[in-house]
């Protein structure tokens, strides 16, 4: 079993983590300011409404576009942040899951939406549109945060998850995109319209709770290990 970190490796990685973190909130306010502009432009700074998505001009295009280019964004930051490919995802995480908490937050700010966390919102456009509670994907930003922090702040060998957890963990985001998609699905075969119109009337939270459990069996298998080690570190 490989030591903690040195004091001096402990620094930079805590400088690396909050540069990678600053980034994210930066990014952050970028995307909710572009989300506040696309909704006010369209009347839906509260997306839960009649025809919530409205196809004008090449808009629909450009915000499947940006939703990409996000993506690219986040995997880059976490390229350059670290050389193992462990490390790389594990602050793409930490990018994603600080983006997609303070973009609600700034969209708080800038214009008084959500309202609460149990706000309906439009998550992601990609296959077909995403519903859910803004509760919702917090919660699975905030595992991401957690999975990411442990994977780059400790150095141990043993540390890692084991192909079982992420097994579960696969499962855990099938279940969790079949609940945000749900709805869209349904309507699917009505054609494009039938999707972009579709309002959903429940969130399912049984079987999101079950896939955020899911989800979690790497973060839950990494404390468990990691509280192993310090343990056995003290004996």
């Amino acid at each position: 079993m490989n030591p903690p970190l040195e004091p001096e490796a402990e620094t930079r990685g805590l400088t690396r983590w909050c540069t990678v973190v600053t980034f994210a909130v930066a990014m952050a306010w970028g995307g909710a300011a572009a989300v506040f502009y696309l909704r006010t432009m369209l009347n839906r700074i509260d997306p839960y409404q009649k025809r919530p998505l409205p196809m004008i001009g090449g808009l629909g295009e450009a915000e499947l576009i940006r939703e990409t280019a996000t993506l690219i964004m986040v995997l880059t930051v976490g390229m350059l942040a670290a050389k193992s490919w462990r490390r790389r995802l594990g602050y793409s995480a930490i990018v994603f899951g600080f983006w997609d908490i303070f973009y609600y937050v700034f969209l708080k700010v800038l214009c008084g939406w959500p309202h609460s966390l149990l706000d309906w919102d439009v998550l992601f456009l990609l296959p077909l549109p995403w519903w859910g509670p803004v509760l919702a994907p917090v919660c699975i930003a905030t595992l991401m945060v957690i999975w990411g922090t442990l994977v780059t702040s400790w150095d141990y060998s043993s540390l890692r998850s084991e192909w079982k957890a992420w097994v579960l963990n696969s499962v855990g985001i099938v279940v969790a995109l079949g609940v945000f998609m749900a709805d869209a699905a349904r309507v699917a075969g009505q054609g494009a319209d039938a999707v972009r119109n579709v309002l959903p009337t429940s969130f399912n939270w049984p079987w999101f709770g079950l896939s955020l459990g899911l989800m979690a069996a790497p973060v839950l298998q990494m404390l468990w290990q990691l509280w192993r080690a310090e343990r056995a570190a003290t004996l």
